[in-house]
Formats: structure tokens, C-alpha cells, sequence
């Protein structure tokens, strides 16, 4: 069991005290002399990250010096939770925001141990009483799901495995989940999601799930579910295929806002809608050059295989759009593009919703859950012209490639009152205090903040 590291005690554990390097003169003052002795043996000087163990006069741990550096974050107390000997601890000290020291402790001590056992417990923290139990467990296990699904190899997580998922996720609140599966996709007037997913001996796949008072405000959640991609027929090299597991980071990442969200039982009519495919190679696998019709109604002029993931979203999104939700949120990995300009910890969103843009932007900040807004530039929606149809799915330069794929997406939106579209990448190339090298949840937090905020929301 994956558990969150969370003590269900309120009072005792071993103290941990967090210092930054001017701080260090207050040392005397927390701990005895023996133990400020001991630290100054042992070189510890609160650079970012340092750990010191403090022993008592018998050898057992009677303490943790915990360094914060000068320019630490809210998260690094996840090195606490994946280093110090099981046990229960507790943070001596009152910091600035509690709250994410707490989280940054729980996502550190996340472990993907579907395939590799991990026996070892885990060190757990006793919660301040300023920070919400609940809401910290709605955040790490949303986090959890979000990185145990995106961390899942294909092999063991294709469209039918993702469904399956998104099935366990409405039991478990009460929603209700309807699936339009093969063939069906085309009598149902879905003919982009068949298109890229028809090649897969995994049937592609739209999964629709619904919950709450219908008369509530209408949140609607997109998620690029592309399994895997191999490019199709514009095949990746092996190098850039090597990820591709985490292209369904979207989808997985929907599903652990959508999993917030009912946990907390905000007031909204919450609608879940997930394109579950594998770009896949075959004799019926779509080609470049190929015309698709689209539920809007828009033709689209395939200009290469490997920008699948706007087509399965575009089918989603018109369906979505149809009911007029108040916010409709769209999730993908979807270009390179946003990767070079702004790398993976930082990704990029889409709006022509000023008022939401600023919302987000500032929840992100409060939240420690870093995105950036980039520009809707309309000028730029000459780049997917073509000659043959409404329109070509990709930029005929190469120019602006995160840009013209979320004005690709635009066309889809036209009656929701407000829409954002997240570049997500929904990996962690680089292990960092509170996240391994592997799957990773990003936006969820803010987004969150931002729905609970707009609509409130009810207590069980």
C-alpha cells in the first residue's frame, strides 16, 4: 500500500527542527548543548537540503536538523520523508506555510513499487493543527494516482487499462461513466478518436464521466489519453519513443483533479471526457496527406502522424463545448514545442479568459504549482492553412509549435464560457526533493484552487 506518510497521531514524534544559515545562532536556544556540539562536528550549516541527525546519551535519535538553505522551496521537506529512519516526526518550528511543507513531505515519500517491492516503511509526519488533514490527503493521493497511472508502462496500461481506471474512480464517488468503444466512434459522430486509435489491437476508446446536481455549474475536464505513441506512420526514433508511455499524462492528470474535486465535494456538475487511444502502426493507420472530418463539423489535413493528440482532444472538446459549460479545462502532453521554451517543470496554459488566466496564474504561485501563461496570438492561425481543407492540424514552419496547437484546439471551443488549455508534460526528467525521475502531476493544485474558489463548496 502506497500510504501518504501522514501520522495519525497529533501529539509526540521526533522534532525536527528547520534552519536557514543565518539562523544557525539560535541553534543553542532549540537544542542542548551536546547536540549543537554535535552538529558542529558533524559540519551541519543549514545549506539546502542538509540533513543532521541528533543522537541522545544512549545513541537513539533524539532529533533531525533540517537545512533550508537560502533560497529553499515549500517542497524540500520531501528529502526528509524519502532519507530519515522510519518513524514518527514532527516540525518543531513554525515556517511560513505549513500546509506545503507538510504536502512537499507526502510527495516525497511517493514510491512506484508495482513491479519492484519496496518493504521499507516510511518515515511519518505528524500534521500541525494548521494544516487541513483532509485536504492534504485529497492533494497526495490525487498526486499518487496521477504518477502511479503515467508511470505505468503501456503494456500494462492501454485504453482498456485506462478505462478500468477511470470505472474504480467513478465507483468510488458515485459517478456515472459511459464509454463509446471501436466502430462505434464513428456512428457516434467521433471520427478523429477513431482515426488515430483504429491501428491498435486496443480499441480506441471515448470515456465520459459525469457527477453531481445537474442545475450546478458545469466544470467540464478534457484528457489526452494516448497510451502510447509511437508516431504512427511518421514514426519517432527510438530515443523519442522511449517516454512515450507518459503521453496519456492528460487523461491521468484529469483523473486525479476530477478525483479532488469529488472528494472535496465542490458544488459543480463535473463532467470527465477522455479520448483513450494508442497511435499505433498498421495497414488502417491513418496517413500524412489524409482529409478527417471532425464532430465541429471542420475538415482537418493531416500533416503528420506524430501531432495525434490535438485530433483525439479537437473530437473531445466539440462534445464538451456542445453543453455549454461554464469551465471547460483541457490537459495534454502535447507538443515539444512548450518543452523548448519553457522545459518541463513549467508548463505553459492557454486562455482568451483574461479574468481566469490571472486566477490561475496567482493560484500556481500560492499553491507552489508552477504554470505560465502564453499568448492565443491570432495572427499566428495562418500557419495551419491548407489548400484542401478548413484547416491543417500542425504549422507549415515549425514556428510556434505550443502556439498553434492551442489555437488548433480553439476551433473545438465555442460556446463554453471559459477555456484553458494546459501543455502539460507530466514527467520528472530530474529527481528533486519532493519527486523521483518519473510520472508527475502538474496544474491539478491550482486548477483546483482556482474551481473551489469560483464555486465553493460543501462539507461532507
Amino acid at each position: 500500500m502506497n500510504g501518504l506518510a501522514i501520522s495519525t497521531k497529533k501529539s509526540g514524534g521526533i522534532p525536527v527542527w528547520r534552519l536557514r544559515p543565518e539562523e544557525l545562532k539560535r541553534l543553542a536556544t532549540v537544542v542542548s548543548p551536546e547536540a549543537k556540539a554535535w552538529a558542529k562536528a558533524c559540519g551541519f550549516d543549514a545549506k539546502k537540503g542538509e540533513i543532521c541527525l541528533l543522537p541522545d546519551v544512549s545513541g537513539k535519535l533524539s532529533g533531525v536538523l533540517f537545512g533550508l538553505g537560502e533560497r529553499g522551496t515549500p517542497f524540500d521537506t520531501g528529502k526528509l520523508a524519502k532519507q530519515l529512519p522510519p518513524g514518527q516526526y514532527r516540525f518543531e518550528d513554525e515556517q511560513e506555510n505549513e500546509a506545503l511543507a507538510a504536502l512537499g513531505w507526502v510527495l516525497g515519500a511517493y514510491r512506484f513499487d508495482r513491479y519492484k517491492e519496496d518493504g521499507t516503511k516510511k518515515a511519518e509526519l505528524i500534521l500541525k493543527n494548521s494544516v487541513d488533514r483532509e485536504a492534504l490527503i485529497r492533494q497526495g493521493e490525487a498526486s499518487y494516482l496521477a504518477r502511479d497511472l503515467i508511470n505505468t508502462p503501456a503494456n500494462d496500461m492501454g485504453p482498456d487499462a485506462l478505462e478500468r481506471a477511470a470505472r474504480k474512480l467513478a465507483r468510488d464517488h458515485s459517478a456515472k461513466i459511459s464509454v463509446i468503444k471501436g466502430d462505434d466512434l464513428l456512428k457516434k459522430n467521433f471520427p478523429m478518436i477513431h482515426a488515430v486509435g483504429r491501428a491498435s489491437v486496443d480499441a480506441p476508446r471515448l470515456i465520459d464521466m459525469k457527477w453531481g446536481n445537474a442545475k450546478a455549474p458545469k466544470v467540464t475536464l478534457v484528457g489526452k489519453g494516448v497510451i502510447f505513441d509511437t508516431g504512427g506512420l511518421n514514426i519517432k526514433p527510438g530515443g523519442s519513443m522511449a517516454l512515450m508511455k507518459k503521453d496519456m499524462g492528460g487523461a491521468a492528470n484529469v483523473l486525479a483533479l476530477a478525483q479532488m474535486i469529488m472528494a472535496a465535494k465542490l458544488k459543480v456538475r463535473l463532467r470527465v471526457l477522455i479520448p483513450a487511444v494508442e497511435n499505433s502502426i498498421s495497414g488502417n493507420a491513418f496517413r500524412p496527406g489524409d482529409i478527417l472530418p471532425s464532430r465541429k463539423g471542420i475538415t482537418v489535413e493531416i500533416g503528420n502522424t506524430d501531432a495525434e493528440g490535438r485530433l483525439v482532444l479537437g473530437d473531445a472538446l466539440a462534445l464538451g463545448d456542445e453543453e455549454k459549460p461554464d469551465l471547460m479545462v483541457d490537459m495534454a502532453t502535447l507538443t515539444g514545442a512548450a518543452r523548448v521554451a519553457l522545459g518541463p517543470d513549467l508548463p505553459p496554459f492557454y486562455s482568451d479568459d483574461d479574468a481566469l488566466a490571472d486566477e490561475l496564474a496567482q493560484a500556481s504561485v500560492e499553491q507552489f504549482d508552477p504554470l505560465w501563461r502564453m499568448p492565443l496570438w491570432p495572427q499566428y492561425q495562418s500557419m495551419l492553412s491548407s489548400k484542401i481543407a478548413d484547416v491543417n492540424h500542425i504549422s507549415a514552419g515549425g514556428f510556434a509549435g505550443s502556439i498553434t496547437a492551442a489555437l488548433f484546439l480553439s476551433r473545438f471551443v465555442e460556446n463554453a464560457k471559459s477555456w484553458v488549455h494546459l501543455d502539460v508534460f507530466g514527467w520528472v526528467p530530474t529527481a528533486k526533493p519532493w519527486a523521483n525521475v518519473g510520472g508527475e502531476a502538474q496544474g491539478i493544485r491550482a486548477l483546483f484552487a482556482v474551481i473551489e474558489k469560483r464555486y465553493g463548496q460543501t462539507r461532507p
